[in-house]
C-alpha cells in the first residue's frame, strides 16, 4: 500500500507542477502576444523604429508598476531606455519623453503634430465641455473666454479676498493644539480659495466641508482604469461629479439672474460670462457646471501640492526663510515695520494689540480665546493687504516659489496624442499613440541647472537666471498654446502664502524625519507632512 500511496502523491505533485508550468507558459505567451500587438502598430511607411521599453501585461500594461513605484518607475526606465521610451498606462500605449528639445517639439506642435490627450478616465469625469478636453478652434475660443478670468485686472480684484482666506486658514493652523497635516490643510486652503475667490460663493462651513469631501472623491478617482462598473474608480468619480454638478446648478442659475445687478466683487464666473458676451457666445448651464468643477480642479490639487512643497522646503532650509524675512522687512512687510514707537512711549505694537484684543472681547463676550464672530480663530497677522505691484517687488520670495516649482513640480508631465507620425531622438512616434512629456525628469536632468539636486532659489536670481538660456528646461506650467491658463493665479497664491507664513509664523517638524514624497498622480508627502505652527508675536 505504501508504494501506491507514494505514487499517488508523486502523481499529484506532477499534475500540480504541470498546471503551474502551463499557467506560466500561458502568461508568458499572452505577454509576448500583447507586446507583438503593439509592435505591429508602428507606421510601416516610416523606417525609424519604435522607442525601446515594455508594454507590460495585457490590458493593464504597466499601470500598477507606475502607481506603486511612483517617480522610480520613470527614473528606472529612463536610465534603461533613454529619454524617449514606450510603456502602457491607464489603458493606452504611451511614449514617455524627457529633455528640453524633445518637449519643445511637442509643446510647439500642438494642433499640428499633437493634440491634448488626458487619460480616458479624466476626460470622462471632467466632462466634454472643459478646456482640458477641447482641441483646435474650440480650445482657442474657450481659452479666449477664460483669459479674462485670469487677466491682471481680475487677479488684482481677487487678491484681497484670497489673502483673507490665507490669513484665516493660517490662524487655524496656529491655534491647533497639535500638529497640522500640511497637505490636508493645503487642500482645504486651496478648495476654499476656489469656492470663495473664483466662484464667489458664500457657503456655511458644514456645506464647504461636505463639498470638499465630494471633490476629494472626484480627485481620488480622476486617474483610474477606464472601466465603468460598480465600485470601480471611474464610477465613483462620475458619482462625485454628478453631486458637484447638482450643487452648482442652483448656484449658477441664481448668479445668472443677478447678472444685471452691479456688485462690488467680481468672481471668475462674472468675468467668464462677461467675456463670453463680448465674444458673442452664450454658455449653457452644463458648460458652466463643468467649468466650475474644472476651475476648482485647476486651483485645488496642484496648488495644494505646491503649497505643501513650499512649507517642506521652508522647514528644510532656515537660511532661505531668514533671507525672505529680511526682504519682507526691507519692503515694509516685516513685524518690526508695524511696531514703531509712539510719542507717548508706548509701542505702536502694544496699541494695536490692545485694540485688537478689545474688539475681540466685545465680539466674543470674553477674552479667553481669540476668535472671530463665527467662532473661528482670529488672524493675528500684521501683513497689510497686498497688491500685484507689491508682490512683484519681492524678488527673493519669487525665486523661492520658482525653485519650489522646479524642485518639486506638482505634476510629472502632460499628455498628448500624436496627430501624425513624427520623430524624436531617432525613434518614430506613431500616429494615434499617447505622448507624455515629463516635467519632473526634465527639471532634474537639464544641463542649464547647476547642481539640480540642490534646492537653490538663487538660480533664479538676477546674477544667474539659469532657466533663461534654455526656455523649455523649466516648464512647471507646460508651454505653448496649452500652457496653464491659471499659472499667474497659482503663483500669487504661493507668494501670498509665503509672505504670510514667513512674516508672521514659526514652525517645527512634528516627526523625527521628513516624509518621503510620492509623485503619482500629484506630488504629495507619504503619510502627510506634520508640522506645529505658532505666531511669532501672539496676542
Amino acid at each position: 500500500m505504501f508504494p501506491l500511496a507514494q505514487f499517488g502523491v508523486l502523481s499529484a505533485l506532477a499534475t500540480a507542477l504541470t498546471s503551474v508550468l502551463s499557467a506560466l507558459l500561458l502568461l508568458a505567451l499572452t505577454r509576448q502576444l500583447w507586446s507583438l500587438r503593439w509592435s505591429l502598430t508602428r507606421d510601416k511607411e516610416n523606417s525609424l523604429p519604435l522607442p525601446k521599453g515594455s508594454m507590460g501585461w495585457p490590458l493593464v500594461g504597466e499601470t500598477f508598476h507606475w502607481l506603486f513605484q511612483g517617480s522610480n518607475f520613470h527614473i528606472s526606465r529612463r536610465e534603461r531606455h533613454g529619454n524617449v521610451f514606450k510603456t502602457h498606462l491607464l489603458g493606452k500605449p504611451v511614449i514617455r519623453v524627457t529633455g528640453a528639445e524633445n518637449i519643445r517639439k511637442i509643446l510647439l506642435g500642438e494642433h499640428s503634430l499633437v493634440c491634448t490627450q488626458w487619460p480616458q478616465s479624466t476626460r470622462i469625469i471632467l466632462g466634454p465641455n472643459t478646456l482640458v478636453n477641447s482641441i483646435g478652434d474650440l480650445h482657442k475660443r474657450k481659452r479666449k473666454i477664460l483669459a479674462k478670468v485670469f487677466s491682471r485686472g481680475a487677479l488684482e480684484s481677487y487678491l484681497p479676498r484670497l489673502q483673507d482666506v490665507v490669513k484665516s486658514e493660517i490662524a487655524k493652523w496656529c491655534s491647533a493644539p497639535g500638529a497640522i497635516d500640511v497637505y490636508s490643510a493645503a487642500r482645504s486652503l486651496t478648495f476654499r480659495i476656489a469656492v470663495s475667490v473664483l466662484l464667489g460663493l458664500h457657503l456655511e462651513e458644514e456645506r464647504i466641508v461636505y463639498l470638499a469631501q465630494i471633490f476629494e472623491q472626484l480627485m481620488n478617482n480622476l486617474f483610474s482604469l477606464p472601466i465603468d462598473a460598480p465600485l470601480s474608480g471611474l464610477r465613483k468619480g462620475i458619482k462625485a461629479r454628478e453631486i458637484l454638478h447638482a450643487n452648482m446648478e442652483k448656484i449658477i442659475e441664481e448668479k445668472m439672474e443677478r447678472q444685471q445687478v452691479e456688485e462690488e466683487y467680481h468672481d471668475a464666473f462674472d468675468y467668464m460670462l462677461s467675456s463670453a458676451k463680448e465674444h458673442g457666445q452664450q454658455l449653457s448651464i452644463q458648460e458652466l457646471k463643468e467649468t466650475a468643477v474644472e476651475l476648482i480642479f485647476a486651483a485645488h490639487s496642484t496648488t495644494a501640492s505646491a503649497s505643501t512643497s513650499l512649507v517642506l522646503q521652508l522647514l528644510r532650509h532656515p537660511a532661505v526663510v531668514e533671507r525672505a524675512r529680511i526682504e519682507l522687512e526691507a519692503e515694509g512687510l516685516g513685524y518690526e515695520s508695524h511696531s514703531s514707537h509712539s510719542p507717548s512711549g508706548v509701542t505702536m505694537e502694544k496699541e494695536v494689540d490692545a485694540a485688537i484684543t478689545e474688539t475681540t472681547c466685545l465680539l466674543n463676550e470674553g477674552c479667553q480665546d481669540h476668535t472671530d464672530k463665527d467662532g473661528f480663530p482670529q488672524s493675528q497677522s500684521h501683513i497689510p493687504y497686498l497688491n500685484l505691484d507689491k508682490l512683484s517687488q519681492l524678488r527673493y520670495v519669487d525665486c523661492v516659489v520658482k525653485e519650489v516649482l522646479r524642485f518639486l513640480p506638482p505634476v510629472s508631465g502632460g499628455y498628448r496624442t500624436a496627430l501624425q507620425t513624427f520623430e524624436l531622438d531617432g525613434y518614430q512616434i506613431p500616429k494615434g499613440w499617447s505622448v507624455m512629456y515629463s516635467i519632473r525628469d526634465t527639471h532634474e536632468t537639464a544641463a542649464v541647472f547647476q547642481s539640480p539636486e540642490l534646492f537653490d532659489p538663487d538660480r533664479f536670481g538676477p546674477d544667474r537666471e539659469e532657466s533663461r538660456s534654455a526656455r523649455f528646461s523649466y516648464v512647471p506650467f507646460g508651454g505653448g498654446v496649452r500652457s496653464c491658463v491659471g499659472k499667474e493665479l497659482a503663483q500669487i497664491i504661493l507668494k501670498t502664502l509665503a509672505v504670510e507664513l514667513v512674516g508672521t509664523c514659526k514652525w517645527t517638524l512634528a516627526t523625527e524625519n521628513f516624509p518621503k514624497m510620492q509623485t503619482v498622480p500629484i506630488v504629495h508627502p507619504v503619510n502627510g507632512l506634520h508640522v506645529h505652527f505658532t505666531y511669532n508675536h501672539p496676542l
